[in-house]
């Protein structure tokens, strides 16, 4: 990465608020960046769940994806070294309801079929309680 070839020469050349104001710079984009994966797992989530909630069933591999999906989440927020976590339930919270609507699209295309359009579909379901089950789903189940 370029990024840390000017840090270093900005080190090297002892000038530390720039380096400070560059390492702002790598963490935001490193947020950004988890924040996006977070954002397409959660789309995944999200659109089994529509899906389970709209034809009131199931399937292994709706199963499997959610979970699959659920832990990659996990995983992409979790702190490796500073025990915790990148993102707080208020921000995943956020980043399910921005996801909702792809989801929804999405779900719509499947869901029966695709018989219905997203329009309808959503008076099949409750977003809310998709999202808190959603929410439930990453913040109780542990990763592995």
């Amino acid at each position: 990465m370029e990024e840390l070839l000017i840090l270093r020469e900005l080190l090297e050349e002892g000038k530390i608020p720039e380096a400070l104001e560059l390492v702002d710079e790598l963490e935001e984009m490193s947020k950004s960046d988890k924040l996006n994966k977070i954002f397409s797992y959660a789309i995944i989530v999200l659109l089994h769940l529509i899906k389970q909630a709209a034809e009131k069933r199931t399937t292994r591999s709706w199963e499997t994806s959610i979970l699959n999906s659920v832990k990659q989440i996990q995983r992409t927020n979790q702190r490796p070294k500073a025990k915790g976590s990148y993102f707080s339930e208020a921000e995943l919270l956020e980043t399910l309801e921005d996801a909702y609507e792809s989801a929804l699209r999405k779900a719509a295309l499947e869901a029966y079929e695709g018989r219905y359009a997203a329009d309808e579909l959503t008076k099949m379901v409750s977003q809310d309680a998709i999202i808190q089950q959603a929410m439930h789903l990453i913040l109780e189940t542990s990763p592995e």
